[in-house]
């Protein structure tokens, strides 16, 4: 597929971050083309922030999906994701972005009070206790029929000092156990070869390429 006649998909996120992430996991394929919602002429909205209101990242990134896709008409890629670690139940999880007690935060400093509010509630466990993982669900939704979902999980440690100076929200303290480095310590290739937003849209890709065949 020439890039010309590439399907167009329009990235249902607001951050930046996950937008560069998504396209540089969707990027070397040139059958896609990948918009973010500014270049898709969908302004902001404080609708949209009451979209993700559901307790799972399945159901979350669907009603993203579904919300965006109807304001642009064009086939939509959409994503929840989070971080769950085992000593807290699973926590933040979906919560992962709102974690923190403190209100009103947003970007970097959002960022920061989330990690610290992590670091507080594990500071007494030892590290073997502080295991969990990065999950990722991606939502393919063309408008019509069922969405499609892919799911990515990557496993690691949380680290109580933050290390390394690339990624954004828990990547200072998610240690990847085979790296043996921080998600922010990995330069963003390796990033994306590892993460769970990496293995849930590669997925996604693959199953534009085998069904569309290009």
């Amino acid at each position: 597929m020439s890039p010309s006649h590439a399907l167009t998909l329009v990235a249902a996120t607001r951050s930046p971050h996950k937008l560069d992430e998504i396209r540089r996991i969707l990027g070397t394929d040139p059958g896609l083309r990948v918009l973010s919602l500014d270049e898709a002429g969908i302004p902001y909205s404080p609708a949209e922030d009451k979209v993700e209101a559901f307790d799972t990242f399945e159901e979350n990134a669907k009603a993203k999906a579904a919300y965006f896709n109807s304001l642009c008409g064009a086939a939509t890629i959409a994503d929840d994701s989070g971080l769950e670690v085992d000593i807290l139940d699973g926590a933040p999880g979906v919560r992962s972005k709102r974690f923190a007690p403190a209100a009103g935060l947003t970007g970097e400093e959002r960022d920061r009070a989330n990690n610290e509010h992590l670091v507080k509630l594990l500071a007494s466990h030892k590290p073997h206790r502080r295991t969990g993982r990065f999950v990722c669900v991606a939502v393919l939704h063309f408008g019509m029929g069922e969405p499609l979902v892919f799911r990515g999980e990557a496993p690691g440690t949380i680290v109580l000092e933050p290390r390394g100076e690339g990624g954004f929200g828990y990547d200072p303290h998610f240690l990847d156990a085979d790296a043996d480095k921080t998600f922010a310590e990995l330069d963003p290739e390796e990033k994306d070869a590892r993460s769970h937003r990496g293995r849930a849209f590669r997925a996604l890709g693959r199953h534009l390429r085998e069904t569309l065949h290009y």
